[in-house]
């Protein structure tokens, strides 16, 4: 439902500090969806202000006096809704000082080395790829090719990308997971690759580009648009190639 207002940037800011009633905020959320330049930059200031609280909650009790009051500025700054592109650039340097000074203190660390780990969505989708695999060389499981998009968003609110004309879908299944149901599809690109396009509702809002992860000899390339994440799942070696796809999946969704 297209909303009669237009969003301001006061709605934007507004959003960001959870200042919203319900009504409003699926109106932006809905306008974020369609404007993915501004729902990334909006998830940066949400990450910021979420860095900060961290910060302010365990990391800075234990920092300089000087660094603790820089962030309580900084944070309440923040919650006036005054989040400009300098003003994260100084909030990100507060939080990486403050890291910085607690790793060595604690730690006699002279740099700070952090891992950042797919979502649970993916590890849903390399399993559903292994159950889709198991499925193909069973006789008694009958795979279904056939499928109507517009039924699978009207049952689940997952909104499928375009299927490539080269590719040949195989299979299509509703999986039951951990986040509600999720699609499966199985299909063969160029070259007979078998690919596995797994779809699901995370239960949050975010817009994040395509990502390659290798787990294992399995490689998974996911992404968000909004309220749904995708990830394109292969045993391909080549990771190029499937990220290829997958950022041409991702474009077919705008």
């Amino acid at each position: 439902m297209k909303s009669l207002d237009p969003i301001l940037s006061s709605d934007i800011e507004a959003y960001v500090d959870d200042q919203l009633g319900a009504a409003r905020r699926i109106e932006v959320e809905a306008y974020l969806s369609a404007n993915p330049e501004i729902a990334a930059r909006v998830m940066a200031d949400l990450s910021i202000k979420g860095e900060l609280r961290l910060a302010l909650a365990g990391t800075f009790n234990h920092g300089r006096p000087e660094t603790r009051e820089a962030a309580r500025r900084l944070q309440s700054a923040l919650s006036r809704g005054r989040i400009f592109r300098t003003l994260q650039k100084i909030a990100a340097t507060v939080v990486l000082i403050g890291a910085g000074w607690v790793a060595n203190a604690h730690l006699g660390a002279s740099e700070v080395v952090a891992s950042v780990h797919p979502p649970e969505f993916v590890e849903e989708a390399i399993r559903a790829h292994g159950t889709s695999i198991l499925r193909g060389t069973m006789t008694s499981q009958t795979e279904v090719s056939h499928y109507d998009p517009a039924e699978i968003r009207s049952a689940t609110a997952i909104v499928m990308p375009t299927i490539p004309k080269e590719w040949r879908v195989e299979d299509v299944q509703v999986f039951p997971s951990a986040f509600g149901p999720s699609v499966e599809m199985a299909v063969k690109g160029e070259k007979n690759l078998r690919l596995s396009l797994f779809a699901v509702r995370p239960g949050s809002f975010s817009v994040q580009p395509v990502t390659l992860v290798k787990q294992g000899n399995v490689q998974a390339s996911y992404w968000q648009i909004g309220e749904v994440a995708y990830a394109l799942v292969s045993s391909t070696p080549d990771g190029s190639l499937l990220k290829d796809e997958a950022e041409s999946l991702s474009r077919s969704l705008y």
